[in-house]
Order: structure tokens, then C-alpha cells, then sequence
């Protein structure tokens, strides 16, 4: 009886502590004092990201740093002038381009994201390199996005097909049961596997996709290249809408940990 007792309390923390079938390959716990800069770079710009986004993001640590055992990315309501360039909001948005990519894995975040209207998170995926060409032809996957103002329900996308404006995409949205993305943590995960993508909320999967096109491939492409990783706390865009009076800041973007798995017979992707 001891003995089965024990096989049960194995089988159940290796189910808990990794998912079945994959191997573990890249991590950040935030354990430290300051972001791991081999695995980070943090990027500066205020073009609005192609979505006339409000925010300047910064590399300081009003705006990004690892504490409490949490990365946190902050998004501030002052006012900035960088090289001619100003905006009314700062924020945070870091990446592992040119650090690591990936092609093909299992892709986890745990996080306690903002709410309030204007404010928008994002995990998400870039190619590392153009092969198929410009936006979005070369693929872009959205693992996790919220939208402040509907703090009940996450986002996810995929975008594919042609350079834009003959992009296509895919997604769906997802409603957390009785809670909010505001008030505890919750894990944001997405498998992708050559042929098929799923996407899960605290381990319920919601969404499956196995189809997509490129002008400039066969299936499965633009998604059999390596892609790299990106977290970022939005403000304002043509999605989200702009913070209105009642937007609380500073907004602030909680990751406990980012895990990266692949299957046995994967391997990481070698970076340029």
C-alpha cells in the first residue's frame, strides 16, 4: 500500500511540475535581483508597434525589473520627449531575439496581468528571421493577450498568408470562469507542433488550429521556422482604445516564471 502510495504522489507532482511529453529546454524563474540579460534584451522604441500604440518603452527599472521573484513591466502615465519622439505613457517590452528561438515547443507563462481600459498585456511570438517575407508573411503567434477593459477573457491569434495588407488570421477568445486576469495568477500556455497549435488557461485547452497558408511556402509554413519570444504591457492602439479617467496608474505586469519544453527528439534552435 506504501509502495502505491508512492508511485501515486510521483506520477502526480511530475504531472503537476511538467506536462506529459515534454522535456524542459528554456526557463526563467525571476528569482534574482535584476533581469538575465543573456536571456533578455529590453527593447526601447515609441513608434506604437504598428497599432498607434501611446506608450515609449523604456529600459530602466521604473519599467522593467525582476523583483520579488516576479519580472515586473510597469506602464506610467508621464509624459516623455526621447530623440524628438514624444508620448504620455512609458511601459516595458523585452525579448529573446537574437538569444534563443525556437522551432516548434511547448510555451508556458504564469502571470497576474493589469486591467483597466487601455491597458493591454501580450505574450507572444516573432519569427527569428524574414524567410517568407515581411508582415505577416513570415508568421507572427500570439500566445496571450488581454484587454484591460474585459478583465474576464483572454486572446490569442495567429497571423499568416501575405505581406499586408494580404495578411489573413486566426484565433479565438477565451473566458475564465468566475475570475480575472487582475486578481491572481494564472498560466497561459501554447503547444505548437509541426501541422497543429493548441492553446490552454490553467491547463483547460480552448483552441485548436491546423490550418493556415503563405504565399511564399507549402504548409506548413510561414510556422516551421524558429521564432523567438516577447512580454509587453501596451497602452492605448486601435484594439484596446486609449485609458480613459478611470485607468489606474502605474499598471503593472506580473510574471512568476516563462518555461520553454519541446518534445524528446526536439532540439533548441541554433540564434544567428
Amino acid at each position: 500500500m506504501k509502495y502505491l502510495f508512492f508511485l501515486y504522489l510521483t506520477s502526480h507532482f511530475l504531472m503537476a511540475g511538467e506536462p506529459q511529453g515534454w522535456r524542459p529546454v528554456w526557463k526563467d524563474e525571476f528569482n534574482g535581483s535584476k533581469l538575465d540579460y543573456s536571456k533578455w534584451a529590453v527593447e526601447e522604441n515609441g513608434h506604437g508597434g504598428g497599432n498607434q500604440e501611446l506608450q515609449y518603452y523604456l529600459d530602466r527599472k521604473e519599467n522593467v525589473r525582476v523583483e520579488g521573484g516576479n519580472l515586473i513591466l510597469q506602464a506610467h502615465r508621464e509624459r516623455v520627449n526621447v530623440a524628438g519622439v514624444v508620448r504620455e505613457y512609458t511601459s516595458g517590452r523585452i525579448r529573446t531575439k537574437r538569444r534563443a528561438a525556437w522551432k516548434y515547443g511547448r510555451f508556458e507563462i504564469r502571470a497576474r496581468l493589469p486591467q483597466g481600459q487601455g491597458v493591454w498585456p501580450a505574450f507572444w511570438l516573432l519569427p527569428e528571421t524574414t524567410r517568407y517575407g515581411g508582415w505577416a508573411a513570415s508568421g507572427e503567434i500570439d500566445i496571450m493577450e488581454a484587454l484591460g477593459h474585459e478583465p474576464d477573457r483572454v486572446h490569442d491569434n495567429i497571423h499568416f498568408g501575405g505581406e499586408w495588407p494580404n495578411n489573413k488570421h486566426s484565433g479565438a477568445t477565451y473566458r475564465l470562469p468566475g475570475k480575472n486576469i487582475a486578481d491572481d495568477f494564472h498560466i497561459y500556455a501554447y503547444e505548437w507542433e509541426p501541422g497543429e497549435m493548441r492553446w490552454y488557461v490553467d491547463g483547460h485547452l480552448y483552441q485548436t488550429l491546423n490550418k493556415w497558408h503563405s504565399t511564399a511556402g507549402a504548409y506548413p509554413a510561414p510556422f516551421d521556422q524558429p521564432f523567438h519570444l516577447i512580454i509587453n504591457l501596451a497602452i492605448g492602439g486601435k484594439w484596446p482604445g486609449s485609458p480613459d479617467k478611470n485607468t489606474v496608474f502605474p499598471a503593472t505586469l506580473y510574471v512568476d516564471y516563462i518555461r520553454v519544453y519541446q518534445r524528446e527528439k526536439a532540439v533548441i534552435e541554433p540564434t544567428p
